[in-house]
């Protein structure tokens, strides 16, 4: 205010002149605001206008190429990003308030309507199992959201190569394939089909998905439900088609609201419609919950696995599959969510894998169902990658997991860093932390990169815990697996006080940034407090047989396995010189290294690359003793040790898989990867023998 009125003054007191082009400035500025909103109203009402008009069309090429169809598996949806624009049942804006209008997302193809208006959606969702056809067509859909998860195919179409979506162009209503995410103009087609068929080749990352052909649904009992099940499919499908025309003549203005009560009637012959099917429920019992969860809006449940003949079967919304007949060459991905790790981004992360991949393949990781579940189901498939989303915890949970499964050629591991340290997948090269994997292509871009990575091997260690124990008991042996690093004194006291802090209030950590925050400010408090600056004289080393001082001024000792640690500090530093003689540290040389720090404010001098650690020793089997209580962290879980003995030795290799450089050698790497595991399909080497020359080309080419 204080500035425009002597602003007003200076116009007035300037001439007429000044106040004719002051007035000029206004009425210019309020036009182009003006044409600003009637151009985003326009563009809105023209892209609603061509969502119609695909979906009108898209529901002829279906009934005439006769595409595999599935209902929705609606999810409660909260999350903030990459929302559809529309409602897919009443063609109304996604954008309302939570509170007023709740909406959900479906798992699978992730288009999203209103809570109340889900009951009524059509069954057009991509169908996971086709076995028995001989080919996959392509499943054409409206272009409902915008996500970039393949931004080089998401501009143009892939017939004609003209920009898609853009009225200004005066290009026509988008499809885009679920399977293959490819897009077209609906009037391009028509040729497209009579040119090339309907034929869908699954895209660029048909090598790590798992086709739909080679996808079993598994019926308990085929036989006695299965006149029930089209009956009560055929009523429900004609029943929502006419509610569906209904509330899309009713609502042709775009609102989702219902009119004198209407919307109330049509709710009343919904739950008419449920409580037919709970009688004919209750007069089979061959009639299971898989038929009704179809038109109920459900909460995906937990991945299961079960027997049946044999045969892995994968279990999810009370359907369970099966994998058949997969081809020798096949290299499909196996993918696992940690859904509380880091930023805790795996409900949406799951979703835009569900779209990229085929569903049965994304496996989310709980306290009630681990990684058995997905490895159940691929053990019958000669060679597949794995993909963990989490942090360096879920890591080694998956590595777990896949040694105890005792697979004759075990799988390679690839990281989707979500934790907040992310050390293994810095040195393997897969980023440091989700955000920055988007900045860097998104996922289209790091499942590329996982399908031309190379093997290297990681170096696994068991940590055999000893507690003393007082009037001659037997003494208790824990045993644990490390392969990133160990730490005693500040530094596990720092991530135990975090540690503890996170449990009693877990909400509070779902940024990766704060996460960083509050571990500085735990790091503050043991500035002031000291607590481990008695270690030298409650602690001693042995390193191959042989006693290590530990300096007077240590308050924690780090054993490595790794050159990343808290994040990425490199505490061995290979490519310094030093006085001393140690070898140069790798994760595949099955040595250890141990360094000290000089408390808290050392490590965060480390932490800016101020200061360096002292480098102590260097060996393969680490003995430390403890006399009194200590915190101990295993790659970043914390606990209390009381006074015993901690035993270091090499558990064995497991193989991972590196980012492949811009270098040669990492390109050489990959394609020798790829030519041995092609030998072991064909049956020239054995897997025993892959395994092997995988592991002496790993460590000829680090």
């Amino acid at each position: 205010m204080n500035i425009v009125i002597p602003f007003s003054r200076l116009v007035i007191n300037s001439g007429p002149y000044s106040l004719y082009v002051f007035v000029l400035l206004v009425t210019g500025l309020c036009a182009i605001l003006g044409s600003i909103n009637v151009f985003g109203k326009w563009q809105r009402r023209t892209s609603l206008n061509w969502v119609k008009a695909a979906a009108q069309a898209k529901k002829k090429v279906w009934n005439r190429l006769k595409v595999p169809l599935s209902h929705h598996f609606w999810t409660e949806d909260f999350s903030p990003g990459g929302r559809p624009s529309t409602c897919c049942v009443c063609l109304a804006s996604g954008t309302k308030d939570v509170q007023d209008d709740p909406t959900c997302r479906c798992a699978v193809c992730g288009v999203e309507a209103h809570s109340r208006c889900s009951q009524f959606a059509i069954k057009d969702c991509k169908c996971v199992a086709q076995s028995g056809l001989s080919q996959v067509l392509h499943h054409w859909s409206e272009k409902w959201i915008n996500m970039d998860d393949n931004p080089e195919m998401s501009a143009f179409c892939f017939y004609c190569d003209e920009p898609c979506g853009i009225p200004l162009l005066e290009a026509s209503p988008t499809w885009h394939c679920l399977w293959c995410q490819r897009l077209i103009h609906v009037n391009c087609h028509a040729k497209m089909s009579e040119e090339y068929g309907d034929i869908c080749d699954l895209g660029p990352l048909k090598k790590v998905i798992v086709s739909p052909l080679y996808v079993k649904e598994y019926d308990e009992d085929t036989t006695g439900s299965t006149m029930l099940t089209s009956i009560t499919e055929e009523i429900i499908a004609s029943s929502l088609r006419g509610q569906l025309r209904k509330r899309r003549h009713r609502n042709r203005n775009g609102t989702g609201h219902a009119a004198n009560g209407k919307y109330q009637k049509a709710s009343l012959i919904s739950q008419v419609i449920d409580c037919m099917l709970n009688g004919l429920v209750s007069l089979t019992g061959s009639y299971t919950n898989k038929d009704t969860s179809k038109v109920t809006r459900k909460v995906p449940e937990q991945n299961r696995w079960t027997k049946r003949n044999g045969q892995s079967l994968f279990s999810v919304n009370n359907k369970k599959y099966v994998l058949i007949n997969l081809p020798q060459d096949a290299r499909p991905l196996l993918v696992f969510i940690n859904a509380k790790s880091g930023g805790q981004n795996g409900a949406s992360l799951r979703r835009r894998l569900n779209m990229l991949l085929n569903p049965v393949q994304v496996f989310e990781l709980s306290s009630s169902g681990g990684p058995e579940a997905g490895l159940k189901l691929f053990e019958n498939v000669m060679y597949f990658r794995v993909l963990v989303c989490g942090g360096d915890g879920t890591v080694a949970w998956v590595l777990d997991a896949i040694e105890k499964q005792n697979f004759e050629s075990p799988p390679p591991v690839a990281i989707l860093p979500l934790g907040t340290g992310n050390d293994l997948s810095r040195v393997l090269k897969w980023g440091r932390g989700f955000s920055v994997v988007e900045r860097q292509g998104g996922l289209c871009n790091i499942l590329h990169d996982i399908n031309n990575a190379p093997v290297t091997m990681l170096d696994r260690w068991m940590v055999n815990i000893t507690e003393e124990k007082m009037y001659n008991d037997p003494k208790k042996v824990k045993s644990k697996f490390m392969m990133n690093y160990l730490g005693i004194g500040c530094d596990a006291k720092v991530a135990y006080e975090f540690h503890v802090t996170r449990e009693e209030n877990p909400k509070k950590f779902s940024s990766q940034f704060v996460n960083k925050l509050r571990y500085a400010r735990e790091g503050a408090k043991d500035i002031m407090d000291r607590a481990c600056a008695d270690l030298p004289w409650h602690v001693w080393l042995e390193v191959d047989g042989k006693d290590v001082a530990i300096p007077k001024d240590a308050e924690g000792l780090i054993v490595l396995n790794i050159g990343s640690y808290m994040g990425g500090v490199d505490l061995w530093q290979n490519e310094y010189d030093h006085d001393d003689d140690f070898e140069l540290q790798s994760m595949h040389d099955k040595m250890l290294e141990v360094v000290c720090v000089s408390g808290a404010w050392h490590l965060g001098k480390l932490q800016v690359g101020l200061s360096q650690a002292r480098r102590l020793a260097q060996g393969s089997i680490i003995r430390i003793h403890l006399s009194s209580p200590f915190p101990v962290q295993i790659d970043g879980e914390p606990f209390i040790q009381q006074p015993g003995c901690l035993e270091i030795t090499h558990h064995g290799q497991v193989f991972m898989l590196r980012r492949a450089s811009e270098e040669p050698r990492g390109h050489a790497a990959a394609i020798m990867t790829e030519v041995l595991v092609d030998a072991e399909c064909k049956g020239v080497i054995t897997a025993s023998q892959k395994n092997v020359l995988l592991q002496q080309m790993a460590l000829q080419l680090a």
